[in-house]
């Protein structure tokens, strides 16, 4: 049996307009990006047009480390440093926009000492999914925004998901965020690097999204038992594979493979239950922790679900 719960924590109004939010109301998925960009580097692996093995280096010659594979950069396991503490000066500016290539050259300009060798341990880095956004280009020869319209966004429905970088399309329906003052925060050099974040979509395309994996209709079966495969040993129970955090809950056999986001204003949680194919979408824009407080919804998702099977003996 299929079942969905959607929760949206949004305010309810976009104050600067007096506009009401709706399902149509796009938000700024912060860290979840992290998931379709991984999905969108899978695709590639699929079409065999990139290796896990591969070396970054093998497609950027100028890139400064040499050793860092694909599959180093999608499980956190490449030792970089963050691109959001060694380039500071620049992310904060509100009057510049900062590109994923740029991010690329500045790190061939600087060469920043690597945090750890690679795949010495698990070290969550931004720096690692703005780097595979320029791959997902070199390889499509897309721009990452038109990759993602063409290869996901469109095929599967999501017609209010985009990034950043191609808000024109849907530009009156994306949220504001605010901070707990409920003041707007506006947009900041770094919010133009994509890839790491900075994609935009609706609970239901996020839905849709889902349930495109659910049914194998994204990704094969192999593929994604691939992504979901524990990588990280560092930690017992919760774990990162290949652009999913995951749980394994060895008493139930069951796993959820997830995503959680924070930037700026924007609050998000991605949850898919893999035993029972129950996805969890929050999406908030407006600090607010309770976004992540998932698994009150599946504990009232499981009482309803005993609920109704005492109803149905009786």
């Amino acid at each position: 049996m299929l079942r969905l719960f959607i929760k949206n924590v949004s305010v309810t109004l976009i104050k600067k307009n007096n506009v009401l939010l709706t399902d149509t109301t796009s938000f700024q998925l912060a860290s979840v990006s992290k998931v379709i960009t991984a999905t969108a580097v899978m695709l590639l692996i699929e079409k065999g047009l990139i290796k896990l093995d591969d070396t970054f280096a093998s497609y950027f010659p100028e890139f400064p480390y040499d050793n860092i594979t694909i599959k180093h950069l999608l499980s956190h396991r490449s030792g970089l440093p963050n691109y959001l503490y060694f380039l500071n000066d620049i992310v904060t500016s509100k009057n510049r926009v900062l590109t994923n290539q740029e991010v690329l050259q500045l790190m061939v300009e600087k060469r920043p000492a690597l945090y750890l060798q690679p795949n010495r341990a698990f070290n969550y880095c931004n720096t690692n999914y703005a780097l595979l956004a320029l791959l997902i280009e070199k390889v499509s020869r897309k721009t990452f925004s038109n990759f993602l319209r063409e290869e996901i966004f469109l095929p599967l429905g999501m017609r209010h998901s985009g990034t950043i970088l191609s808000l024109d399309i849907f530009e009156k329906a994306v949220s504001k965020p605010y901070d707990n003052r409920w003041k707007i925060i506006e947009p900041e050099a770094a919010d133009y690097v994509v890839g790491d974040k900075s994609i935009y979509s609706t609970p239901y395309d996020m839905f849709l999204f889902s349930e495109a994996l659910y049914q194998g209709k994204l990704l094969n079966p192999e593929t994604q038992a691939l992504a979901y495969s524990a990588l990280s040993r560092e930690k017992k129970l919760s774990n990162y594979g290949l652009g999913w955090r995951m749980k394994d809950f060895k008493d139930n056999d069951k796993k959820e493979v997830f995503h959680n986001g924070w930037w700026h204003g924007y609050r998000t949680a991605f949850h898919r239950r893999l035993s029972d194919k129950i996805t969890i979408v929050v999406l908030s824009n407006q600090l607010n922790r309770s976004a992540y407080q998932t698994y009150k919804i599946y504990q009232a998702i499981d009482a309803d679900t005993l609920f109704s099977a005492g109803a149905d003996e009786e």
